[in-house]
């Protein structure tokens, strides 16, 4: 696949691997205006292309090349039964994989007379909400995604950064207004992150205060500005937001207008007949209004995707434009340069930061937090996103783990939600299933731990003192001159100083004392009653991740 961001021309990339190609191509998109788009671009070389869409009224195979409709095409996989050298896919982050999907049957039926096609996809926006990203490896020798990601690799991607920087997009200005924001966070959503439309109209119904406030500000900086485009949540907030609007500057579009009134709204927008334009997920790919210069999201999203895509809607230049002015009323609070995929941001001062792997030193980024002199203090990374290269030319992912889940049976290190050891293949116990026979016992202690202390003993002894949120602690002491005793602790708490950034191997017990505050405390420990020694430390959970709230969180 090829990433470029939205205004970077992939109608010309297209057109230009269309005019080389020296066997018959298919380009297909997901909406009519993309296939219109791209095909009039390759026309425009005083080239002839087919085109296969129902949208458009034609449905022919007949040329070199054809610009197809992925809908209309699947339900006619009887006609391709030639020959195709290169299957290209437009707005490509749409492709699940699934090979009974309207894009894995159109590459079945072309494989079916070509084994050896080409795939190749372009996107501004190269993830899924629910998969994260989809390819597995980059150009630039990291990993991102995985072996089932539907792209095998990034080919070639251009920055939207760059794009800015070198006046090929204009900038964003995004800026943070003093009115309130609607505040979805209060309601329950899917396994996504999306919620219903009852709940949000139910939530908006009582927000219409703020939704004329919103809109009136909209309106005050909308003054010298060009074209407007406003994101709704819902076809009820939607018609609520164009009540507020002048009704002679405005018009609506939702999944249900039709497409003759669609494309006259279109058609007046672009001519700037109308400032002000309404819409529900509907205008956030293959819609080109280059004088856009305001857009205003009053709907909520958990997917980067949706959101880099509304945003480009006004990144495009043009005359007298000298930036694009972003407000988001929702607070969805992304980052437009540095969208870290299937990890959420967390906490809101949290930032891109850069964590050098000290097993083949790549530089990731992840989401964590800085001192005042910029140096990490925290990082919520798992693995290392290198990628390793051997004399065969074959590539795999760096296995250093920054956070991980021991293997009960092996010791080997594995994804913190791992459930079968990906070394002996061992089904990994749950912790929630820890935690909850732990529970279950009178003779078991679960810490909540907050925190921990070590002091020495005679000579290279330590004490290790975990302490729960509610003052209750347990003990647990190593013997760092006993090799196996020092083992189990480098293991445990070596490798994780400063999550693991610069992993030790303490040798003697000053070590430690000198380093303890480097030390990461586990999530939970596990003591059982014991005659002799009282409490004695079972088991520990590092990077826990589960239903069970750790120590000074908020319950869920």
């Amino acid at each position: 696949m090829i990433v470029l961001p939205t205004g970077a021309g992939k109608s010309l990339v297209i057109a230009e691997l269309a005019r080389i190609a020296k066997q018959k191509i298919l380009v297909l998109a997901h909406v009519k205006e993309l296939v219109e788009q791209n095909s009039q671009k390759y026309k425009s070389f005083g080239l002839e292309a087919s085109i296969f869409s129902a949208g458009l009224k034609e449905k022919s195979l007949n040329h070199q090349v054809t610009f197809a409709s992925v809908q209309s095409l699947s339900r006619n996989l009887d006609q391709l039964n030639e020959h195709y050298s290169l299957l290209i896919i437009d707005e490509c982050h749409r492709v699940n994989g699934d090979k009974k999907s309207q894009y894995g049957k159109v590459i079945n039926a072309l494989q079916a007379h070509n084994p050896q096609l080409k795939v190749l996809g372009l996107t501004a926006t190269p993830y899924r909400l629910g998969m994260g990203w989809i390819y597995h490896h980059h150009y630039h020798g990291f990993v991102r995604g995985n072996k089932d990601s539907p792209f095998k690799s990034c080919i070639f991607e251009l920055p939207l950064r760059y794009m800015i920087k070198h006046n090929y997009l204009t900038p964003p200005n995004e800026m943070d207004t003093a009115i309130s924001h609607y505040d979805f966070s209060a309601l329950t959503s899917d396994a996504f992150g999306r919620y219903t439309n009852e709940d949000m109209n139910a939530l908006l119904k009582n927000s219409a205060r703020a939704t004329q406030s919103i809109l009136q500000q909209v309106m005050q900086y909308s003054e010298n500005r060009q074209g407007i485009m406003i994101f709704a949540a819902t076809v009820m907030h939607a018609q609520e937001i164009l009540s507020y609007l002048p009704h002679q500057q405005s018009a609506l579009i939702t999944g249900d207008t039709p497409n003759s009134e669609r494309d006259k709204i279109i058609k007046q927008f672009k001519a700037k007949q109308l400032k002000y334009l309404v819409n529900i997920s509907v205008l956030t790919t293959g819609f080109d209004a280059p004088h856009v210069d305001f857009i205003a999201i009053l709907r909520p999203t958990e997917s980067v995707s949706l959101y880099q895509q509304i945003v480009g809607r006004g990144l495009r230049l043009a005359e007298s434009k000298t930036d694009c002015l972003v407000i988001d009323y929702a607070g969805n609070g992304f980052d437009l340069f540095h969208p870290e995929v299937g990890d959420k941001k967390g906490d809101s001062d949290n930032e891109p930061v850069q964590v050098l792997c000290p097993g083949c030193g790549f530089a990731n980024i992840y989401w964590g937090k800085t001192d005042s002199t910029g140096k990490v203090i925290e990082h919520f990374g798992r693995r290392c996103k290198g990628l390793l290269e051997d004399d065969e030319g074959n590539k795999e992912q760096c296995d250093y783990r920054f956070r991980f889940k021991e293997c009960d049976e092996c010791g080997a290190q594995n994804d913190i939600a791992a459930r079968k050891c990906h070394d002996c293949g061992a089904v990994m116990a749950d912790p929630d299933d820890k935690l909850r026979n732990a529970l279950n016992l009178k003779d078991a202690l679960v810490l909540r731990c907050s925190g921990l202390s070590v002091t020495q003993l005679k000579n290279e002894m330590i004490k290790v003192t975990y302490f729960d949120e509610d003052g209750a602690s347990c003990d647990e002491v190593y013997d760092i001159a006993n090799k196996g005793a020092a083992y189990i602790f480098n293991r445990q708490f070596g490798k994780r100083v400063g999550q693991g950034q610069a992993p030790v191997k303490f040798k003697t017990a000053e070590q430690v004392i000198n380093a303890q505050l480097d030390l990461i405390a586990p999530d939970f420990v596990i003591a059982r009653k014991s005659k002799k020694y009282g409490w004695k430390v079972a088991d520990k959970l590092f990077d826990y991740k589960g239903s069970f709230r750790k120590a000074n969180q908020l319950n869920p």
